[in-house]
C-alpha cells in the first residue's frame, strides 16, 4: 500500500509513536487498548480568524470561515497537514489495513460478467477484468432464433465493446459514468462522464457502427433520452454554479450544439428537471420536481418536434409521476382521491386517457394505504409491477390485466430488492435483484405465467464464504415519544453471549431507505466477532412518508433521538456496551453522527463520519451552493427565525462544546460537490480546539479527484474501506 510522502515530513515533528499492541486472539469480551489512542503526536491546529455574520439579531462567529478559500495555498497546506497527521496516527494499523485489503480483495471474483439483458436486437452486459478498475460495457447481436432467450446464454455472436471506462481511467484518476442511452436502432450511444468527482458530466455520442466519437460535446449534462428515429435526442443541463438541472434541450445529430433548441427552462429554484423515456418507448417524460411538488410534461417519441403537453399543472405539495401503456397514462400520486380530503401520503396509482390526462379524469387503480408505501411502478404490455414498502422492507406485487394482484414471495425476514434491466415492454418474465445482509446479490427471472422464480446468477464470494454461518434479525427500540424504531442486525451465529463489538449505521433523511444489502467487505468485520446494525430512524422512508415527515423540518430532532434510542436498546439487551459501540454515517448520515456525538458523546467508543453535512446553518444560508435552495423543504430556511431556531438546536458545527468526545475519523473529498470539503474541515478544526479528551480526532481528505462517494475505481474503494474498517477495529480493541 502506498503511503503519503507527507507522512515522513510530519513524523519528524511528532513525538515517538507508541508501538502497536501485540495481535490479539479473538475471545469473548476481549478489549485491547487502541493503538492510535496511545500516540502522543501533536495534531495540526488551524489558525483562528474571526468572521462575524448577523442573522435575526444574533452574531454568529466562525473562526474557520477562511477554510472555504478553495485553492488558497494556506488551505492546501492545512489540509495536507491533516492528511499527514492522520497517516501518522494510523501508522500502527498499516498491517491491519493491508490484511483487510487482502481479505476483501480475495472474496471478489475479479474477472466476471453480468447477466446479459435483451434490448431490441442486442444483448447487453458488463465485464470486469482482473486488475482493471472499471467495468467494460459490451453487447452481442441476438439472432431471430433466440427471440425468447432473455439471458443471451447461447449467443455466439462476436462481442462489441460499447464503452470501456478503463480507457478513460488511464488518463484520469476518477471516472464515473452518468446518464447514458442507446438509440432505438442500436446505432448511437450517448453517455456522460465525470472525471473530477464534482458530478459535472460531459456528454458525448459514439457511433457504434464505426466505433468513433462524434465531434459534438455537451457540458454539465444530467439526463439524456433519444427520440424514436435516433436522429435526435433530448438532454437536461445543469446550472454552472448551483448544479441545478434546469434546462431541457433538443439536439439533432450532426448539428452544432450551440444551435440546440431550448425546449423548456425550469426557473423556480426549488425545482430540478428529470428526463425519462417510457418503457413502451412511445413517450418522453420531463418532470419538474421539488422535495414536495412535481409537474410532468410529455411528448411523443416519434414526434420530437411537437410541443410538450403538461399532464397536470403543478399544485403546491402534490407530487406525481407518469408512465404509459396503450391509450392511457399511468400516474403514481399523493394527491387525495377527493379534493379537499387528506393527502395520499403513501401514494396511490391512477390512470387517465392520453387525450385528457388532467386530474379531473384520473381513475383509481390502487388506493392509498396507511401501512404500505407505493414507491413506484414498472409497466409492461400485459402486467404492472408495484414496488412497495411495508414493515421497513421492500416488496414486489404483480398487478395483472384483470384479477387481484399477488406478492412475489421472498425467503428471508430481512432483505433488499433492486430493479434489474427489463428493457422489453412485451416480456412475460420480470427480472429483479435480491440480496440480504447474509445472501449475496442474486439475479432472478420471475415468470408471470407460472409464478416461478429462476436464479440466473448469484454473486460469487470467494474464500469459502458460507451464509449458513451468519444470522440476521430485526429488533425494535422505543423512541422518547413511544414510537417503535426497527433495528436490523447481522452477525456470526457462533458468537458467544454477552456484549459484542458493534458498528451501528444510520442515515435518516430525504425519505430514503438504506437497503439491507450484502457486502463481502463487511465479512471481515463479522468474522472478527463484530455485529453490524442498521437503525431505521425517522427521517428516512422505511415506514412510508409519515416516517419521513416524522423527522424533517420542525421535527428533525427525532432522527437523532431515535438513533440514540436504538443504541440504548442494544446496550439494554446486552448486545453491546458503550466501550464496544462504534457508529457510522455518510452525508446526511454524517450530520446524524455529528448531532448524536454532541448529544451523547459518552455512548460511543468510535465514530466514522463520511462526507458529513455538519455546518447546517452556514451552508443553508449560502444559496449559491449546490442543493441549498432545493433543500429548504427538507431542513428549513435559516432566514426564517422559527426554522432557524429548530436548525440551530442540532447543527453539529454550532453545538460543539468543551467536553470529552469519542475517537473520531472524518473523511471527505476535496472535489465533493454535494457537501463541500470545508464543512468537515471546519468541523474538525473547531472540535479539536474545544474538546477536552485525548482521543484521536482524524481528518482524511482525498485531494486527488474523488467525489461524494469516494474513489471511483473498485480497487481504490477497497483500500478506502480497509482504512476505515481498520480504524473501527482498532478502536474496538480488535487488532488481528
Amino acid at each position: 500500500m502506498v503511503r503519503s510522502a507527507l507522512f515522513a515530513l510530519l513524523a519528524v515533528a511528532c513525538a515517538t509513536i507508541a508501538p502497536p499492541p501485540p495481535a490479539a486472539v479473538f475471545t469473548a469480551g476481549a478489549v485491547a487498548t487502541p493503538a492510535v489512542a496511545a500516540s502522543s503526536c501533536a495534531p495540526p491546529i488551524a489558525r483562528r480568524e474571526r468572521h462575524v455574520e448577523t442573522i435575526h439579531g444574533i452574531e454568529r462567529t466562525d473562526d474557520y470561515y477562511w477554510l472555504r478559500q478553495k485553492g488558497a495555498p494556506e488551505v492546501i497546506e492545512y489540509l495536507a497537514a491533516e492528511n499527514a497527521y492522520t497517516e501518522t496516527m494510523t501508522r500502527s494499523t498499516f498491517k491491519l489495513q493491508d490484511r483487510l485489503y487482502g481479505e476483501m480483495l480475495a472474496r471478489i471474483k475479479e474477472t466476471d460478467i453480468s447477466v446479459p439483458y435483451r434490448d431490441h436486437d442486442w444483448f447487453y452486459y458488463q465485464r470486469a477484468v482482473d486488475k482493471q478498475q472499471y467495468p467494460i460495457y459490451c453487447r452481442k447481436r441476438a439472432s431471430g432464433a433466440q427471440a425468447d432467450d432473455r439471458t443471451g446464454a447461447t449467443t455466439s455472436a462476436p462481442e462489441q465493446v460499447v464503452l470501456d471506462l478503463n480507457e478513460t481511467g488511464r488518463e484520469h484518476k476518477f471516472v464515473e459514468l452518468g446518464a447514458s442511452a442507446i438509440s432505438d436502432d442500436g446505432s448511437f450511444f450517448a453517455f456522460a462522464l465525470d472525471t473530477t468527482g464534482f458530478r459535472q458530466y460531459e456528454l458525448r455520442v459514439k457511433d457504434l457502427r464505426t466505433d468513433k466519437l462524434l465531434p459534438e460535446s455537451f457540458p454539465r449534462v444530467d439526463r439524456v433520452a433519444w427520440s424514436a428515429d435516433g436522429k435526435s435526442f433530448f438532454y437536461v443541463s445543469q446550472d454552472a454554479t448551483t448544479k441545478r438541472a434546469n434546462r431541457l434541450y433538443r439536439h439533432v445529430l450532426g448539428t452544432d450544439p450551440a444551435t440546440d433548441v431550448l425546449v423548456y427552462e425550469e426557473r423556480d429554484e426549488m425545482f430540478k428537471l428529470d428526463l425519462t423515456r417510457t418503457r413502451s418507448r412511445a413517450y418522453l417524460v420531463a418532470t419538474s420536481i421539488s422535495k414536495t411538488t412535481s409537474e410532468v410534461r410529455t411528448v411523443r417519441a416519434d414526434r420530437p418536434g411537437d410541443p410538450w403537453q403538461v399532464i397536470e399543472p403543478r399544485q403546491h405539495e402534490v407530487k406525481y409521476s407518469v408512465d404509459h401503456r396503450g391509450d392511457r397514462f399511468f400516474i403514481v400520486t399523493d394527491a387525495p382521491a377527493v379534493r379537499g380530503s387528506a393527502k395520499a401520503r403513501n401514494f396511490r396509482l391512477v390512470s387517465a386517457p392520453i387525450a385528457s390526462p388532467g386530474r379531473a379524469h384520473w381513475k383509481e387503480i390502487v388506493p392509498h394505504r396507511d401501512d404500505v408505501m407505493l414507491v413506484g411502478i414498472e409497466l409492461f404490455a400485459d402486467f404492472t409491477v408495484l414496488h412497495e414498502r411495508a414493515g421497513a422492507l421492500p416488496r414486489l406485487r404483480i398487478l395483472p390485466p384483470s384479477g387481484a394482484p399477488w406478492e412475489v414471495p421472498q425467503s428471508e425476514s430481512v432483505y433488499a430488492l433492486k430493479r434489474a434491466q427489463n428493457a422489453e415492454f412485451g416480456a412475460h418474465v420480470y427480472r429483479f435483484i435480491y440480496e440480504s445482509p447474509i445472501t449475496p446479490e442474486t439475479v432472478y427471472d420471475y415468470d408471470l405465467r407460472t409464478h416461478q422464480a429462476t436464479v440466473l446468477k448469484r454473486q460469487e464470494v470467494l474464500g469459502g464464504y458460507d451464509s449458513s454461518r451468519y444470522a440476521s434479525e430485526r429488533i425494535y427500540a422505543t423512541a422518547s415519544d413511544g414510537t417503535s424504531i426497527p433495528v436490523s442486525l447481522v452477525y456470526r451465529k457462533d458468537l458467544p453471549a454477552g456484549p459484542r463489538p458493534t458498528l451501528l449505521y444510520g442515515y435518516g433523511s430525504y425519505g430514503m431507505s438504506i437497503p439491507l444489502s450484502f457486502s463481502s467487505n463487511r465479512v471481515s468485520f463479522l468474522d472478527r466477532g463484530g455485529v453490524w446494525a442498521l437503525a431505521h430512524v425517522r427521517g428516512g422512508g422505511d415506514l412510508g412518508t409519515s416516517w419521513h415527515d416524522g423527522a424533517r423540518m420542525a421535527t428533525k430532532m427525532n432522527t437523532f433521538t431515535d438513533f440514540i434510542a436504538c443504541a440504548e436498546e442494544l446496550i439494554r439487551k446486552g448486545r453491546t456496551a458503550p466501550d464496544q459501540l462504534a457508529i457510522q454515517g455518510l452525508s446526511a448520515g454524517g450530520l446524524l453522527m455529528g448531532a448524536v456525538t454532541n448529544l451523547r458523546p459518552d455512548l460511543w467508543k468510535a465514530v466514522v463520519v463520511q462526507v458529513p453535512f455538519v455546518d447546517v446553518i452556514n451552508s443553508m444560508l449560502d444559496e449559491s451552493l449546490p442543493l441549498t435552495v432545493a433543500e429548504f423543504e427538507e431542513w428549513g430556511n435559516p432566514k426564517d427565525r422559527e426554522q432557524y431556531e429548530v436548525m440551530i438546536r442540532y447543527s453539529p458545527y454550532d453545538n460543539i462544546a468543551q467536553k470529552d468526545y469519542p475517537a473520531m475519523l472524518v473523511m471527505t473529498a476535496y472535489n465533493d460537490s454535494q457537501v463541500m470539503y470545508w464543512e468537515p474541515a471546519k468541523y474538525v478544526a473547531r472540535l479539536r480546539a474545544l474538546k477536552t479528551d485525548k482521543h484521536p480526532l482524524l481528518l482524511r481528505i482525498n485531494m486527488e479527484p474523488a467525489g461524494h462517494d469516494g474513489h471511483s475505481g473498485r480497487y481504490d474503494r477497497i483500500h478506502e474501506e480497509a482504512f476505515w474498517t481498520a480504524f473501527v477495529l482498532d478502536q474496538l480493541g480488535i487488532t488481528r
